[in-house]
């Protein structure tokens, strides 16, 4: 069974899908023996947003229309989030932009493969929700590549040249062309669309739901 999540690393609700969907799917492999794949897609949640270090607070009560707002949005993820073991840190967390995470990410599939890929995308949502990172910044990508057992100078290759943007922007396009318009949606066997962030349960659900049509 292979799985797409569509995601951004600027995202906690991706974070949280991921780490929900992969619980799901191990349970669901050590049930009936049938592996799953999963690998993420590109989506961005703001294409145009500035890397200027901006605090990620500020710039939510920005966007949300005050801090009031920004703070009920952050107590949303870490009430949900509450139980799965994630540690955000919003105070701490800056603005980027994630084209160049992308790129990454994309590149961490083929050099290392899905399993690569996804350790990656954790490092990456790690880094800007727990740490403060700048996951814009070239050194901060290349350092949590080789984090993960990736190669530290060929991610330094990869970002100071253009390698990787036709991929994310093919990605980005399929998710439009698919329909998608949020991330997370997770999309299993290329036809079942599941949007936004579901229990782990929920998860295991929809697995268990696509191998018995799939019999």
């Amino acid at each position: 069974m292979r799985v797409q999540v569509f995601v951004d690393v600027v995202d906690p609700w991706s974070w949280l899908a991921v780490t929900r969907l992969e619980r799901a799917a191990a349970s669901f492999t050590l049930r009936t023996g049938e592996p799953v794949e999963i690998a993420l897609r590109s989506f961005q949640l703001d294409p145009h947003a500035p890397s200027d270090h901006q605090p990620l607070l500020e710039a939510l009560a920005e966007r949300l229309g005050g801090p009031d707002h920004a703070a009920e949005q952050v107590e949303r993820v870490a009430e949900a989030a509450r139980g799965d073991g994630l540690v955000f840190d919003f105070e701490a967390a800056v603005r980027a932009n994630t084209f160049d995470a992308h790129r990454l990410l994309s590149w961490a599939t083929v050099a290392g493969g899905v399993g690569a890929q996804r350790d990656l995308a954790h490092e990456l949502w790690r880094a800007h929700f727990s740490e403060g990172a700048d996951v814009s910044d070239h050194d901060t990508l290349a350092s949590r590549a080789a984090a993960v057992g990736l190669d530290a100078d060929a991610a330094d290759v990869l970002l100071a040249s253009d390698d990787g943007a036709d991929e994310v922007v093919l990605q980005v396009t399929t998710a439009e062309q698919a329909g998608i318009t949020q991330a997370p949606t997770v999309v299993v066997d290329g036809a079942y669309a599941v949007p936004g962030v579901q229990t782990q349960e929920a998860y295991g659900l929809v697995l268990d739901q696509v191998a018995s049509a799939s019999d």
